[in-house]
């Protein structure tokens, strides 16, 4: 197989046409075309199904796609590492991260890291949905409690805990089956839905008969609501703790579920590359232990 064909095929498939991907590129438009029809002669495959002005991957194309981008990555991360006579971190790094953990502590991160590898350009894309590495193009997903996929492999970051809080002159249910009134909360998106809260308090079990009054997209705003007294929230202990300690907010109790986990993901087929070891390193190294104290001290 012509590899130099299946690079200009992987290409063409990873922006979406053959004028994108020469633009993207600088290569003609006729030449990619001519080595992914070559390709396709040599395969006795059709890989794109070609429109007026739009081309679409083949079932056979993307599968095609799928198993050897990855690869042809690390050819080229390999022979740029040995042409270098060095696996020193450098290139472009693409991170996708969850929208809290950026905002509380990924900027920092960020900087430090490019303080410290100089040659690496870090690009980090803030989102909460599942992506796909290998089609997006992703060195590394930071991700809470993922689904298992046997095409990635990971490393823990830390766990953290939810916690129901709320504003000292927020008047607390009384311990007791007796008391069913309702609470004014805050919630996160309409899919907080659940009428009743579980937790823990005191090593016993309470119920919460929640009435939602607010909801907000992120759990930033969440807590800055909870903070002006509006109604009690559940929130991931990192993000309360120093609130907690300055008396802001008070600790009702703990969340009846399983713990949050946040993970660091990578395709189990390729390669580490000297920057992805680097910065799973660093993150190894800003949170040694994994626990919700070392993210809160990223909090202001």
């Amino acid at each position: 197989m012509d590899l130099l064909a299946l690079a200009d095929f992987n290409l063409v498939a990873r922006y979406g046409g053959f004028g994108k991907a020469a633009r993207a590129s600088g290569r003609p438009k006729a030449t990619l075309s001519r080595r992914v029809a070559e390709l396709e002669s040599s395969l006795d495959l059709r890989l794109f199904e070609r429109g007026t002005r739009t081309v679409k991957l083949t079932q056979e194309g993307r599968a095609l796609h799928e198993r050897t981008a990855a690869l042809l990555t690390d050819l080229e991360q390999t022979a740029a590492t040995i042409a270098s006579g060095a696996d020193k971190p450098r290139g472009r790094l693409r991170v996708s991260a969850p929208l809290l953990f950026s905002q509380t502590a990924m900027g920092k991160l960020a900087a430090r890291f490019a303080l410290k590898y100089p040659e690496v350009l870090l690009e980090i894309t803030t989102e909460d949905r599942s992506v796909d590495m290998i089609e997006e193009g992703y060195d590394l997903v930071i991700r809470v409690n993922p689904d298992p996929d046997e095409t990635l492999v990971g490393r823990i970051l830390m766990r953290d805990r939810l916690v129901v809080v709320a504003s000292p002159d927020l008047k607390r249910p009384k311990d007791d089956r007796k008391d069913d009134r309702a609470v004014p909360t805050v919630v996160r998106g309409a899919n907080d839905l659940g009428p009743v809260w579980d937790m823990t308090a005191r090593s016993r079990k309470l119920q919460i008969k929640a009435n939602p009054i607010l909801r907000l997209s992120s759990l930033i705003m969440v807590r800055d609501a909870v903070r002006a007294g509006v109604g009690a929230a559940r929130l991931p202990v990192s993000l309360v703790s120093h609130d907690l300690r300055a008396g802001k907010l008070i600790h009702w109790g703990d969340v009846d579920g399983p713990p949050i986990v946040l993970w660091a993901l990578y395709p189990s087929r390729r390669l580490l590359s000297a920057r992805v070891s680097a910065f799973l390193d660093f993150l190894k190294e800003a949170f040694p232990s994994g626990t919700p104290e070392e993210l809160a001290a990223f909090i202001d």
